[in-house]
């Protein structure tokens, strides 16, 4: 498909709305400031996106020239500390497209609820902008799909989805293990998450939308609906419309770690689901606050349990989220703080089949991660976690949401064909509908 093609199948739907569309540049090439200076954008302000934009600043040679939010005091507030910490003044955006026509920005942030990262991961490729995406990458399997496809047309231009671990040097570790040999043939991967918040937010009842929010901006290709603080800032993750839940939102991390270290390239081809709401009163939420899921293989299985309003994880490891990969020389258990391997003992020669190790020094590695894409831009090397990479992660949490949501126990996923062929219901799932104007793009 020709690029001019291209664009015109992916319109920045402005028509409607009083905004004028973008200019989109001539060329593929993101041009990169002078004196080697990046400058960025960030589009969604209150949270991760902030903290991720933080990271960036605190590199040499970043400068913060355009933010983008669609509440007031959100946006006032960040200027206010980029200006106090960084000493830079950004340009104040509500809408991310006006961002996005700015010419000396070279790369943005996307830190926005999941069901915005496909359309606004494709607007900053077309205009040229290099793109550093939170998790998961997308809302759905299809927008995944589409992610990949443009991040391989605009291919100058680089593209960093925000799983982090795969910058972290503690599961970098714990993958070595596996792949060195270390732990053995690889037997079992149990995967868990335990976290107050998954069980959903109190009950409230809907208002009016408070003053200084554009909210209709803030729903965008999603479902009309009112508003509601138990669906917004934060919570909007226990909402199909907007998030996957607990399973998408640490989930995919630590999948993510699962799969690398299993060598999985691919999604999976089965899964066996049970989800359901199992909190002991009600909550606001569509998610699942309780599920497990089974990926088989044939040579080892993956287990993954979630569940929401606890906060301790499986005996004998005492995390309220982590993994323990068995093989058969050890065990290696592994979060964001400590790794330890539990060594297999051989009766027959009376000695441990592995090394004994421990390691209680891990951190969070969003500035490694942050680190990797900024040197990827500079120096053209492949980003820690490509769309390809983010599709991969992303589809072994959309599967199993998928198989909870229509009530199917089993899932068999044809890659090739973008399809489940045992269950039309599944089917439906694939690709959203998005709400007028706004389109789903098309490459």
């Amino acid at each position: 498909m020709d690029r001019r093609k291209f664009i015109s199948k992916t319109a920045l739907g402005s028509a409607g709305l009083g905004l004028y569309a973008m200019a989109l540049p001539s060329t593929l090439t993101s041009v990169v400031s002078p004196n080697n200076t990046l400058n960025v954008g960030l589009i969604g302000c209150r949270n991760m996106g902030f903290g991720i934009l933080k990271h960036h600043l605190s590199n040499q040679g970043i400068r913060c020239t355009a933010i983008c939010d669609i509440d007031n005091s959100i946006l006032n507030d960040r200027a206010a500390e980029i200006q106090k910490t960084f000493d830079q003044k950004p340009r104040l955006f509500r809408d991310f497209r006006s961002l996005l026509e700015q010419k000396e920005i070279d790369a943005v942030i996307i830190g926005t609820p999941d069901h915005w990262h496909c359309l606004m991961t494709v607007y900053a490729l077309q205009a040229g902008k290099h793109v550093y995406v939170e998790k998961p990458m997308a809302n759905s399997i299809e927008e995944c799909n589409i992610m990949v496809r443009a991040a391989k047309y605009y291919s100058r231009q680089v593209v960093q989805v925000g799983q982090q671990q795969r910058s972290g040097p503690i599961f970098r570790k714990a993958v070595d293990l596996v792949t060195d040999g270390s732990a053995g043939k690889l037997r079992k991967i149990n995967i868990w998450a335990n976290f107050e918040y998954g069980a959903g937010s109190q009950i409230v009842p809907d208002e009016p939308v408070p003053e200084g929010i554009d909210f209709d901006m803030w729903l965008g290709p999603a479902p009309s609906r009112s508003f509601n603080r138990s669906r917004f800032h934060g919570n909007w993750r226990h909402f199909w419309d907007y998030g996957g839940g607990l399973v998408s939102d640490w989930g995919v991390h630590l999948l993510d770690t699962g799969i690398w270290a299993a060598g999985r390239n691919s999604p999976p081809e089965k899964v066996m689901v049970y989800g359901g709401n199992t909190f002991n009163e009600p909550r606001s939420r569509e998610t699942f606050d309780s599920m497990s899921v089974i990926y088989p293989d044939n040579d080892y299985v993956i287990n993954f349990d979630v569940t929401g309003g606890v906060q301790r994880g499986p005996s004998p490891w005492n995390m309220p989220y982590g993994l323990a990969i068995t093989g058969d020389n050890a065990t290696i258990t592994v979060d964001r703080n400590k790794l330890k391997i539990y060594p297999e003992w051989d009766a027959q020669v009376k000695k441990a089949r592995a090394e004994d190790y421990s390691f209680t020094e891990g951190k969070e590695s969003h500035g490694e991660h942050v680190k990797n894409f900024l040197d990827s831009i500079r120096n053209g090397a492949k980003p820690a976690c490509p769309p390809e990479t983010g599709r991969n992660a992303a589809l072994h949490v959309h599967i199993p949401n998928i198989a909870a949501r229509t009530g199917e126990p089993v899932l068999i996923w044809d890659d090739a064909n973008n399809r489940f062929t045992n269950s039309e219901k599944a089917n439906q799932l694939i690709t959203p509908s998005y709400r007028k104007p706004w389109t789903l793009p098309t490459v």
